[in-house]
């Protein structure tokens, strides 16, 4: 059996979405007939984790039928969290050899920071997808600016983080590998902003020094919170599955989906896989 390929949801700061997004990265290759496996290194939220247990629940209790990742075991999460690093990387490393026996994909969602098993998650990774929302305190983490000019000054710390998966990677491997890297603006708001075009000048120049690409992320649209109870996303929505009214933001939604499959080479998840979903049915 082929390597599967090891997609890895990082930014070492909170509140950037990286839950959001892995769900639906995982949801659209589930219905492309992709075998993933999923991952969840915040051991205390594992918001991801939960996601797909509130979608067997849902599935079950209405009748319907929705593919599931397979979810290896690391046991008591909160326990986890309060033990030695150690014991972390067993458990990570033993989940990791359970996924690889089963999946064509694996995502792994890392916590927000700096943390042990980050670090063996990205030393892993073949992509790594770093959402950010469009502001210069999410840019910090990847790039320092002058406060003065706003100019572009060096690398910052995740930047070096993933500076450091790579070299691992090729030390740990004898060759040289790449890491896909893709940076993703996240929640956007609709309107346009003058930080924004500013920000996108510096993330135009950073990647050049550091090597990401930059691709579209998810705004922020009130479906991706409204669907999380269910274990739902709008790659679920069809004219029998739909938990709450559908509008055409929604079939936008759906878009911003494929864009951002299309952008991380996921082509095939990002076709006419997903079920017809009428805005104007009752």
């Amino acid at each position: 059996m082929a390597q599967p390929q090891v997609i890895v949801i990082g930014n070492e700061k909170g509140g950037a979405g990286k839950s959001t997004l892995a769900i639906h990265i995982v949801t659209g290759l589930l219905h492309a007939g992709k075998k993933v496996a999923i991952i969840d290194l915040d051991l205390r939220q594992r918001s991801m984790e939960r996601f797909f247990s509130n979608r067997a629940a849902w599935t079950a209790a209405n009748g319907h039928d929705l593919p599931l990742p397979f979810v290896p075991d690391m046991g008591d999460g909160k326990a986890l969290a309060k033990a030695d690093e150690a014991e972390q990387l067993a458990r990570f490393d033993a989940a990791y050899a359970e996924a690889q026996a089963v999946a064509d994909i694996i995502l792994i969602d890392t916590p927000g920071g700096d943390t042990a098993l980050s670090r063996a998650a990205h030393g892993r990774a073949d992509q790594i997808v770093t959402p950010m929302n469009d502001s210069f305190v999410d840019f910090d983490l990847l790039g320092e600016v002058d406060p003065v000019t706003l100019e572009l000054k060096k690398p910052s710390i995740y930047s070096e983080s993933v500076w450091e998966a790579r070299k691992h990677r090729a030390i740990t491997e004898g060759r040289q590998v790449t890491i896909d890297w893709i940076v993703v603006t996240n929640r956007l708001a609709v309107a346009e902003a003058r930080n924004r075009r500013r920000l996108e000048e510096r993330m135009k120049k950073l990647a050049k020094r550091v090597g990401f690409r930059v691709g579209p992320g998810l705004r922020d649209r009130v479906i991706y919170r409204e669907l999380f109870p269910f274990g739902l996303t709008v790659a679920d929505l069809s004219n029998d599955i739909r938990p709450v009214s559908v509008s055409l933001a929604h079939v936008a939604a759906r878009q911003e989906m494929r864009n951002l499959m299309q952008a991380m080479g996921l082509d095939d998840a990002a076709g006419g896989s997903l079920a017809p979903l009428d805005a104007a049915a009752a």
